[in-house]
């Protein structure tokens, strides 16, 4: 009997085309594939290459980082002395110089309960105790009056404190209000469903700058003499109102896109409305409806710069406030790319955390 011939290139592993894999194969398949593509492609490089190397120049090469006692700053590069020169009032404002580590305490303790919620195992019946707590100590450390600390005024609480109390609270307050109005929206009752459509239409309609007026200068006409509420306080009822009308319709979008058969389900098993939505409906629903949710929460948190018009000294109004010193008229663009990147930051977090909770949770599986 003849030996069988084995031919060694037949068992040899026949590897793909270089320009097809690794990093040529992602530039040919990504900014290559066609005439359209190549044409974007280089379009993007042009426009790159001519804002590109001028930016850098003058960004960090023809840069001043800071300056000498009495020195006025000059040249064709960026001021980044603005900043360093400033970053206190611009960060917490009119806030006591001695006790800036309060509301820096505050900002990192807000900072340990958003790191300690990205873990969904955490997310058990100390959850909510663990944040109450947190939320306690925070506005302490802000307000003070106990524990030998300075009360320091509400009027005195700015910049980037301000912005996420805000923000905070009015994420807080607006997401449980709006599933509620969503709720009320797809009642069956008459009275409440009236009741929920002509609140969401009406805020829907309006802007937020509307609010803040009427919550700043309107509202106070209407209370007893000799009767004021706090101006933040105003301003943050007004945020909730105005977020959770917004909240509603997203929740709203998220309870029709579950099937009927869960209500029948849920009917079958003979569960009241109230442990049909909250054990069955809503944590669908809410799974939905993340990505939509956390835009306009990220939404929001910009628009709490809208304060600035009713005279609250967030962190667009520190820094304005900054510019308006003659030393530093004139480099607005530092101070305003500055404080780009803080909201970046705070808002590329909550978009990451969003991204997260969905993989987590399996959303669109």
């Amino acid at each position: 009997m003849s030996e069988p011939v084995t031919t060694t290139s037949a068992t040899e592993e026949i590897k793909p085309p270089v320009s097809n894999v690794g990093v040529l194969g992602w530039i040919k398949e990504n900014l290559f594939d066609g005439w359209f593509n190549t044409t974007l492609t280089l379009l993007t490089l042009f426009v790159l290459y001519k804002v590109l190397p001028p930016f850098v120049q003058w960004a960090f090469i023809d840069a001043i980082w800071s300056l000498t006692e009495g020195a006025r700053p000059g040249g064709d590069g960026a001021v980044w002395a603005v900043i360093p020169e400033n970053v206190r009032f611009i960060l917490f404002g009119f806030f006591p110089e001695g006790q800036t580590w309060r509301p820096i305490a505050a900002i990192l303790i807000l900072f340990a309960l958003v790191f300690y919620s990205k873990d969904l195992t955490n997310w058990n019946r100390f959850f909510g105790p663990i944040w109450t707590v947190g939320i306690l100590v925070m506005g302490v450390l802000m307000y003070g009056g106990i524990f030998g600390l300075p009360v320091v005024e509400t009027s005195k609480w700015s910049g980037f404190p301000l912005t996420l109390t805000l923000s905070l609270f009015g994420m807080v307050g607006a997401y449980p209000l709006g599933v509620l109005l969503a709720l009320g929206r797809r009642s069956r009752m008459p009275a409440i469903k009236s009741l929920c459509v002509v609140y969401i239409e009406l805020i829907r309609g309006v802007p937020l700058i509307s609010l803040l007026f009427m919550s700043s200068v309107m509202f106070p006409l209407f209370l007893p003499e000799g009767m004021t509420i706090d101006k933040i306080l105003r301003a943050q009822i007004a945020i909730i109102l105005f977020t959770a009308a917004y909240i509603a319709e997203v929740v709203r979008g998220g309870l029709q896109a579950i099937p009927k058969g869960q209500y029948e389900a849920a009917e079958s098993l003979g569960l009241p409305y109230g442990l049909t939505m909250r054990l069955i409906i809503l944590p669908q629903a809410l799974k939905i409806v993340i990505p939509p949710t956390v835009g306009i929460l990220i939404s929001a948190f910009k628009d709490t710069s809208l304060v600035v018009i009713i005279a609250l000294y967030d962190l667009l109004k520190t820094t304005q406030v900054t510019l308006s010193n003659p030393k530093w008229m004139g480099f607005s663009t530092e101070a305003y790319i500055f404080l780009a990147i803080l909201y970046f930051i705070c808002c590329y977090v909550m978009s990451s955390f969003s991204r997260k909770l969905e993989k987590a949770l399996h959303t669109g599986r």
